[in-house]
């Protein structure tokens, strides 16, 4: 039982450790470099440099006047904003549509390759100090843009993670990813305040021009990529919880699930590729918290929940002591919750059952997430999850 025992208390603290334990340390160790030291200020280089807003679009015709109000309203000097849309491969109205706007610049390419071809093909056209990058169904907030330029007075700033919301009045499991980047955000707003973030979300991410480096093909996740890239130059990723991308949850669990398993994909790919981060000797901080917050939670910890609830039955089964069985239970008692939570979720009657029903399917899409990384390798396109 030894073996089993070992394997069950180091499946318990890395499930522990990466989904409370991570934000306890960071918290901790946030409020004690708080206590102890000044915050830093930087003076404002230019109060309105030039700016690209990046756009790539995919048969976004639905959306496209929606999301030119919300360009339009944006308080930053219209001659200084420069918007500029990417369409790869649309089949619909979408090209002619952007082109009937003339502060648009429209670079339409009939053949589709994926996003990340297409924002390497559009950074070739861009020439402004800053690029903010968004997706076309999002709404940003009227100060976005200027609060993200701020952030880069700092000269240690090399890229900007903007705040993800989540905006659902729903009652079923695709609702739930609000809270989880309720938890996200938190989470990044520490490893911020600490050191740097640990990344930022496609629906809202600024970087230098200059630090720019193409996205490498066959690359399924740009976000992750571009701003990890910067850390890799000697520079730090802000979070600028202020500037938020407001979009719709998935439409139903089923449209949750193409996103989800894209996304791990993405995330291990990512990994792999950013690997040398994973160095203390070279990137020290950063290491730990890049291993903390990305590495274990897509690659490690979702094996670890497997392997959790069978080495406790194994326990239990050869006659492990009363705190084993308790933990078992414990744990059956989750899975039930979650399993009741997806039958409910179908009438989204599931309440806060939709909790443990989503943990569960957000961590177990990252196996599917492994066969879509085979499938798609190489092929950087991918299948538009329909929002709520």
């Amino acid at each position: 039982m030894t073996a089993l025992t070992i394997i069950f208390w180091i499946c318990a603290f890395v499930v522990f450790y990466t989904f409370f334990g991570y934000g306890i340390i960071i918290w901790i160790a946030v409020k004690i470099k708080e206590r102890f030291s000044r915050p830093e200020t930087y003076p404002m280089k230019e109060e309105f440099p030039d700016v690209t807003l990046l756009i790539a679009a995919y048969n976004e015709e639905d959306i496209i006047a929606q999301k030119m109000e919300n360009c339009r309203a944006l308080k930053y000097p219209q001659d200084k904003l420069h918007l500029v849309w990417v369409t790869d491969g649309s089949t619909d109205s979408t090209p002619k549509l952007l082109s009937g706007y003339p502060e648009n610049t429209v670079l339409h390419q009939p053949g589709r390759s994926g996003k990340t071809e297409a924002l390497n093909r559009a950074m070739k056209y861009v020439s402004t100090p800053y690029v903010i990058m968004t997706d076309a169904n999002t709404a940003l907030n009227e100060d976005a843009i200027y609060l993200i330029i701020r952030k880069f007075d700092n000269p240690h700033v090399g890229c900007v993670a903007g705040e993800k919301k989540v905006i659902s009045s729903g009652e079923n499991a695709a609702a739930t990813e609000g809270l989880y980047w309720k938890y996200e955000s938190f989470l990044k707003d520490l490893d911020d305040r600490l050191n740097s973030a640990m990344g930022a979300a496609g629906e809202l991410i600024a970087i230098r021009r200059e630090l720019w480096t193409d996205i490498p093909k066959g690359t399924l996740g740009d976000d992750m990529f571009v701003s990890m890239g910067v850390i890799r130059k000697g520079y730090k990723i802000a979070y600028c919880k202020q500037a938020y991308a407001a979009e719709k949850p998935s439409a139903d669990i089923r449209e949750e699930k193409k996103r989800k398993v894209r996304l791990a994909g993405c995330a291990m790919q990512n990994v792999m590729t950013l690997k040398d981060l994973m160095n203390p000797f070279k990137y020290g901080l950063t290491a730990f918290q890049f291993v903390s917050h990305r590495v274990l939670r897509w690659v490690l910890t979702p094996s670890c929940l497997i392997l959790l609830l069978l080495s406790n039955l194994a326990m239990v089964l050869m006659g492990a002591p009363l705190f084993y069985q308790i933990v078992l239970g414990l744990q059956v008692l989750f899975y039930l919750a979650a399993l009741a939570g997806m039958i409910l979720d179908r009438k989204e009657k599931a309440g806060i059952l939709r909790v443990p029903y989503y943990f569960l399917f957000t961590n177990f899409t990252t196996f599917a997430g492994v066969g879509y990384l085979l499938r798609n390798k190489g092929n950087a396109a991918w299948e538009k999850a329909r929002r709520a």
